[in-house]
């Protein structure tokens, strides 16, 4: 295994990192990891090339790469999420083309399996950048993710909107967990502190009211949206349900891969 006095540690760019990994940019863990940033696709392409030991992961990446997950700290929700959106110009059991932004791959996935178990359809992907307008121009429904889902209202757009937090904790009973940190098997476990990631949580709680502040500028969003979405639509703790819900969710698309598989 390699030992790294510093490991490189990729975390996620949207809103939804920032109190996970306070500690590392700003606390007491500051110097004891290297810290970059990229969209979630990207920080699990890292993990898989080398370019980073550990980071926040898709959840369907751990299984993927068989990556090592570090318990205790994670993106999650229990009820709409607000930042996963599924928009829709027709009937959502008609849907036949969905253009998604592929830059979390788990939401891609959440996607294909709320509309395959709950409204029987399996849509074709296209790939596309989160331009809501454009997408739908291409195709008969778009996902959008992340800081761009942020930046609409779903109330007033005229077309069907699912918050895909909300579908899945109502067809499961459960919470969503979209991402984890994870660690490469060939990192020396002794290189890390799994109670650092945890740490580093407790102090982004700790200064919630900053983070408020300068998200909300830095991201061109009210200070309301910034503080209802960190304390009412994500959580951050991964506990036993949250456990449990990936295990499920895990299932869920080994049953649609194994559906596409030729026999």
């Amino acid at each position: 295994m390699r030992a790294l006095l510093e490991p490189r540690i990729c975390a996620v760019s949207y809103l939804n990192t920032v109190p996970l990994v306070w500690g590392f940019a700003h606390g007491s863990q500051r110097g004891r990891y290297q810290l970059s940033f990229a969209i979630p696709s990207e920080c699990a392409d890292r993990l898989r090339d080398g370019r980073a030991d550990i980071g926040i992961v898709p959840v369907v990446e751990c299984e993927r790469q068989n990556l090592r997950i570090i318990p205790g700290a994670g993106i999650a929700s229990d009820g709409p999420v607000r930042s996963i959106l599924l928009v829709s110009k027709v009937p959502f059991d008609r849907i036949g083309s969905l253009a998604a932004d592929s830059s979390s791959r788990t939401s891609v996935q959440l996607a294909r399996v709320i509309l395959a178990r709950r409204f029987g359809v399996d849509p074709h992907l296209v790939p596309a950048n989160p331009d809501l307008e454009a997408m739908l121009r291409e195709c008969d429904a778009a996902l959008i993710i992340g800081d761009p889902a942020l930046a609409v209202d779903p109330a007033a757009l005229p077309w069907r909107v699912l918050d895909l937090g909300a579908e899945w904790t109502s067809m499961t009973r459960l919470p969503m967990v979209f991402a984890v940190w994870a660690a490469r098997q060939d990192l020396d476990p002794a290189s890390y502190s799994a109670a650092d990631f945890v740490a580093s949580l407790e102090e982004g709680e700790k200064h919630l009211d900053e983070i408020v502040a300068a998200e909300s500028r830095a991201r061109h969003m009210s200070e309301a949206l910034v503080r209802e979405y960190l304390t009412r639509n994500v959580s951050f703790r991964i506990g036993p349900r949250e456990s449990a819900a990936v295990d499920l969710f895990l299932r869920y698309v080994a049953e649609l891969e194994l559906r596409e598989a030729p026999v």
